[in-house]
């Protein structure tokens, strides 16, 4: 044990000190580049250095859920000041996590990596027979995936964003910021071009994908890397986000028709809640994850969302920096059997799974808790689970929310109810009980997809829908929903223009 977490500190060491040599210093790329781009391992690794790039763009500063979870302002921060402005969306405080959220440094490496793959990688086909025009075809999808992907992050954190398509030897350039709608019309055609050659699986004798790829078999690649419902998965997400319900319809109805091709499924609320369970390492449930292998030595302390949630009695941590009130977990959990989060007779919780000690002052949300290789030692804080960014329960709430909106409610309503309440132990929904459809829809999102990032954009686009937000509302209005872009960034790049809601 003890030389696993060594191997751990190690490997956070190296990844420190490489990111701020690749990201903060200007690179020279004279030994490594020289020597690059010869055989097919060179290309396999250029292709994993930029998957965890993106992994490190979502991890660092724990910015996947303190973009999502935290600044919406419904979990209680106890002590961190940072958090504090967070939820106060006070983000120009001067606080060294807040500023790192405002810069987009991180984003651009796995853009200029991408880049730099698409312009160098036929150089191996060139010069390596063993680097079959099929390996490349779809090592190039994946690439362009995880751009569009990024762009796509970024366009739903700041808005009008540079693009950029050609590589850069460590500097950025200065260039304008564009139009939303121009980078994600970009993001839309590259993730349309990028499914079309994906396969559903890899080293599955896919039509798409023939044979073992990079030789590895198919337990190696899954969950592991995008694939043909991934991008239609980001596809549904980038639609949605431009309230474009029509294509939300289109794009979700194929993974509905095809997830079995993939090796994906609805999962229990069991494997949903367990520490071994779905966060636990990579799958092919995560349509979309990036994993943090204990085993592979990729456990580590921060990166994770248990840094933040989970505290005693799970981890030996006297109290966790955001916690959701008694009151306001029974605001979210308030139907009876919910097999995540509900009370028995006796208003005492019936389990466990997505609240630990809630009758303490601070109930612990512990939904996600993979401590180690997914243990329940309490005497480490060292995580190792995945960030799933989508899952196909998000893209069957995405689905209903489509149908709702277009007026088709007995399609969203057989989604809801079918694979998603009866999943979770609770009746079929009843408008008599639950509400308006598009509210009980957000509800479930809610219930469902608590800490997984997801919470700050579906706010926005129900405040657009249903326009009962006022808060919200305005923020949409003057630019408000999207973060400050770094000072730092405009000293050094004149073009660039502030968000009007932060000058």
């Amino acid at each position: 044990m003890k030389k696993i977490i060594l191997g751990s500190l190690i490997s956070l060491s190296l990844l420190s000190a490489g990111c701020k040599k690749a990201i903060e210093i200007d690179s020279k790329r004279v030994v490594g580049e020289k020597n690059m781009w010869l055989v097919l391992e060179d290309t396999r690794a250029a292709l994993i250095g930029t998957y965890g790039l993106t992994r490190a763009a979502l991890a660092d500063n724990n910015a996947h859920w303190l973009y999502g979870d935290v600044r919406p302002g419904e979990f209680t921060v106890t002590n961190r000041q940072d958090l504090k402005a967070i939820v106060d969306n006070n983000l120009n405080a001067s606080y060294s996590a807040v500023e790192a959220l405002s810069n987009w440094r991180r984003w651009y490496a796995v853009i200029n990596s991408a880049n730099l793959f698409l312009e160098r990688v036929a150089e191996v086909k060139a010069k390596d027979p063993r680097y079959t025009e099929n390996n490349m075809t779809v090592d190039i999808a994946q690439i362009r995936f995880l751009r569009a992907f990024a762009y796509f992050y970024m366009v739903r954190i700041w808005g009008d964003v540079p693009l950029i398509v050609s590589s850069h030897d460590g500097q950025f350039e200065n260039v304008k910021r564009e139009s939303q709608q121009k980078v994600l019309a970009f993001v839309e055609s590259e993730l349309i071009a990028a499914a079309a050659l994906l396969p559903y699986k890899y080293s599955a004798n896919d039509i798409q994908q023939p044979g073992r790829y990079y030789n590895e078999d198919e337990t190696r690649w899954a969950g592991a890397l995008a694939r043909k419902l991934t991008a239609y998965a980001i596809l549904t997400h980038v639609a949605a986000w431009q309230g474009n319900y029509p294509n939300v319809a289109t794009y979700s109805k194929f993974i509905m028709d095809n997830y079995g091709k993939g090796g994906n499924g609805f999962i229990s609320t069991d494997e949903l809640t367990r520490a071994n369970g779905f966060f636990n390492e990579k799958k092919n449930n995560h349509l979309l994850g990036f994993n943090f292998d204990f085993g592979h030595v990729d456990a580590s302390f921060t990166g994770h969302i248990e840094e933040i949630t989970l505290a005693s009695p799970v981890v030996n941590k006297p109290l966790p920096d955001i916690y959701l009130s008694k009151d306001s977990i029974l605001s979210v959990f308030n139907e009876a059997k919910d097999q995540r989060f509900s009370l028995d007779t006796l208003g005492q919780p019936i389990n466990a799974r997505y609240f630990t000690n809630f009758n303490g002052k601070y109930p612990i949300f512990s939904k996600i808790k993979v401590i180690q290789g997914g243990s329940t030692d309490p005497t480490f804080r060292i995580f190792g689970s995945a960030i799933v960014v989508t899952r196909l329960e998000d893209i069957a709430l995405l689905r209903a929310e489509a149908l709702a909106v277009l007026g088709e409610r007995d399609g969203a309503i057989e989604i809801l109810n079918n694979n998603i309440r009866r999943n979770r132990g609770l009746d079929n929904y009843n408008p008599l009980i639950n509400g308006n459809l598009i509210d009980a829809i957000f509800k479930e999102r809610q219930r469902e997809l608590m800490g997984e990032g997801h919470r700050w954009y579906d706010l926005i686009r129900y405040a657009k829908i249903r326009t009962t937000m006022p808060k919200i509302n305005r923020l949409i209005e003057n630019g408000g929903i999207y973060w400050p872009i770094s000072r730092n960034l405009i000293i050094q790049n004149n073009l660039l223009t502030q968000n009007s809601h932060w000058k």
